[in-house]
């Protein structure tokens, strides 16, 4: 059993940080704060409207995880699910999955990590160069039904600049807890008109040590989440099947004019992990990815940029069971190609506008009979047209968005009866494939007011529809990575959500701060429910079947900083919280704990040091089937560098502490296979080297 609040003293290491904030304030240098630039103007990355963050230089090296999940854990209004260290996504507000759409340099990922947690994000961080967060109209750009937000992680493969010299990084750590080295190098470089980019990168770390036992409540606790089945063993020291081994190659040519550029990429990823969970197992997941970027400033009169982009991707997966047999394969081929024409102002509106279009083939496939693997063969296709517009008109800001998508879902027909029979013998009802196509209008209208000079307050209202994915309509088939036997419906409706926050923020000035309130409320929100029957064929896995049901998710979030990534001593404070309800009674799933938080940082001669704590709130507003609660804990994390110059290379030598009090740390957005039997890491160092030039 676990009591609801941690002892005092541990509530008092987020006072003494706060305190030491406060306290040494008065030494920081009158700097003015940074100014990040987001993919939009710089009119909407200083509007609350569209609440972006983004990660970039030093910030997202001391972040940088080997997950995108990882990555993003703590940043505010983001947690993540936590497969072990191979598999991770980011939770924005709640959401997750298909709701919360990944790009690489703009364009889809191209993998199946929306369909299960346990299928890891197409993309190494090691190479990453920027992270960014939207959501509001500025996502409408990328896509329908991104109702939690929208994460782009660019890499900066395709070079849009002519270097004048040649430049790169290298990168190389160690971590304790995992026995984990990394090691990346990336070099730009000119001939001419023509620019090149070389990246790789390799990251192997073995089962990671965990405080105390692997089981929630300890090795007393013996969960089973289905009746009849085996019970867990207490493991302890290091969890089995916390493993992962990653490994990419990215090459880049690009022809830059005087008025744009062209260019090329590809690259190729490799990433085998372990499935902690009580039958354990492993995923060898690669992927070819190729990229095409065109870009034309003032194509004609009236307009300031012509931009296309594409990208072909042939992505696959092979799951192992804990003998190392080989037990299904995933393969999924997406093409994406999209246009941007962006104008000139007109009235003091100015935006882009254009169109995009996609197709997937799915095809999972159980390797020990031939027969489908959850999910039948599916072709997913997608045309879209879009259009933002933002203006500023002395104090006040505004900003529109309008998206209109076709998707349709093609299953293969003829898979559906003779897979149902070969998976059940019969024991669950059929359901019938059949062909899905969808019309989604999603918009948004937001606008700010600058009161006074560097204060703002603001109000946004954004409607997201988002079809159902081909798992939601025709899954059927045994999960084991979540102990489910999950069955899909083919009758489900679009999915709509009506999103209202408003805002207040303070953008000037030593002492910063944002603060949010939100509702969402979905129509036909699409989830898992649990039956409460069992399959006796499928070791007694539960039945979670596909459901739709009015929802609303309500949050708070906010932050006050002080000179923020400045030289000099900074501090911030921040908290987030939010729920999601059923209207009808109940909460909905995998929602994140409430957080409260602290950071302090100080710059100086080469010297950068930081500490961040966070306080987990116990997450006891579960679902009515998941078991819990999911333990509160506290976070502390810290870090020391120091950069020196060496004739023309900057090295730095760095030294990050994760999870200093050993803290057992299981996520609220953790399904509960993973999270009763599976913390995250204990304890860590690592230690490292980087160097630029």
């Amino acid at each position: 059993m676990y009591q609801t609040n941690k002892p005092l003293a541990q509530h008092k290491l987020i006072y003494v940080l706060i305190s030491g904030f406060i306290g040494t304030a008065a030494l920081a240098q009158s700097e003015p704060s940074l100014e990040i630039t987001a993919t939009g103007s710089q009119e909407a990355t200083q509007s609350i409207l569209t609440p972006t963050k983004i990660l970039q230089g030093d910030e997202l090296l001391n972040k940088l995880g080997s997950t995108l999940g990882a990555t993003l854990a703590n940043e505010l209004g983001i947690s993540a699910t936590g497969y072990g260290a191979g598999s991770s996504r980011p939770v924005i507000r709640g959401l997750e999955g298909a709701r919360v759409q990944i790009l690489q340099n703009g364009l889809s990922v191209g993998d199946v990590s929306n369909i299960s947690q346990d299928h890891a994000v197409g993309n190494n961080m090691q190479n990453a160069h920027q992270v960014e967060i939207l959501r509001g109209a500025a996502a409408l750009l990328y896509g329908s039904g991104s109702s939690g937000g929208l994460v782009n992680v660019v890499n900066d493969r395709i070079l849009t600049n002519l270097p004048d010299r040649p430049t790169g990084a290298i990168n190389t750590s160690y971590e304790t807890v995992n026995n984990g080295r990394a090691g990346a190098v990336e070099v730009d470089s000119a001939f001419g008109s023509v620019a090149v980019h070389v990246d790789t990168a390799i990251n192997n770390a073995n089962d990671y040590r965990i405080p105390g036992y692997a089981n929630q409540g300890g090795p007393n606790q013996a969960w089973s989440i289905n009746p009849g089945q085996a019970q867990s063993v207490p493991y302890s020291g290091k969890l089995p099947n916390s493993f992962s081994n990653q490994n990419n190659l990215g090459v880049g040519v690009s022809h830059i004019g005087q008025n744009g550029y062209t260019g090329v990429s590809v690259e190729r990823l490799n990433n085998k992990y372990g499935i902690p969970t009580p039958e354990g197992g492993s995923i060898n997941q690669s992927q070819n990815r190729y990229d095409l970027q065109h870009q034309t400033r003032d194509p004609f009169a009236g307009f300031s940029s012509f931009k296309f982009s594409a990208a072909n991707s042939n992505y696959n997966h092979t799951e192992f069971n804990n003998t190392g047999v080989a037990a299904s394969l995933w393969k999924n081929i997406a093409n994406e190609a999209r246009f941007e024409l962006a104008h000139n102002p007109i009235a003091g509106w100015k935006g882009t506008f254009g169109a995009q279009i996609s197709t997937a083939s799915l095809n999972a496939t159980e390797l020990g009979t031939g027969s489908y693997a959850i999910v039948p063969p599916t072709k997913t296709n997608s045309n879209a047209l879009f259009w933002i517009e933002e203006g500023r008109w002395n104090s006040l800001q505004g900003n529109l968005g309008l998206r209109y998508n076709n998707m349709a879902q093609k299953p293969n027909l003829g898979t559906a009866l003779e897979q149902q029979t070969v998976n059940t013998g019969g024991n669950t009802p059929a359901i019938t494939l059949q062909n899905r196509s969808f019309n989604l209008l999603s918009y948004s209208a937001g606008g700010l007011w600058n009161f006074m000079q560097g204060h703002g307050a603001g109000a946004a209202y954004t409607v997201s529809q988002r079809a159902p994915s081909a798992q939601e309509l025709y899954s059927y088939g045994a999960h084991e990575s979540t102990a489910t036997f999950d069955i899909g419906n083919p009758n489900l409706n679009k999915e709509t959500s009506h999103n209202l926050e408003f805002n207040l923020q303070k953008t000037s000035g030593l002492m910063r701060a944002k603060a949010s309130v939100y509702a969402n409320r979905f129509n036909n929100y699409i989830y898992g429910y649990y039956t409460g029957q069992y399959i006796p064929t499928q070791e007694n896995f539960s039945v979670v079947t596909a459901q739709q049901a009015a929802a609303t998710i309500k949050g708070v979030e906010g932050e006050l900083t002080y000179n923020w990534r400045e030289h000099g001593v900074g501090g911030r404070v921040f908290g987030d919280a939010s729920q999601g309800t059923f209207d009808a009674g109940g909460n909905l799933p995998l929602q994140p704990a409430p957080r409260l938080g602290a950071e302090i940082a100080h710059q100086r001669n080469g010297w950068l040091t930081n500490a961040t704590y966070i306080y987990s709130y116990q997450q006891n507003k579960l679902a009515n089937w998941e078991i819990g609660p999911a333990p509160s804990y506290n976070l502390l994390n810290a870090g020391i560098s120091y950069t020196e110059k060496i004739q023309d290379v900057n090295w730095t030598v760095y030294l990050n502490l994760k999870n200093l009090l050993n803290e057992q740390i299981r996520y609220a957005t953790t399904p509960m296979a993973v999270r009763l039997f599976a913390p995250q890491p204990g304890r860590s160092l690592m230690l490292g080297l980087r160097g630029t030039f």
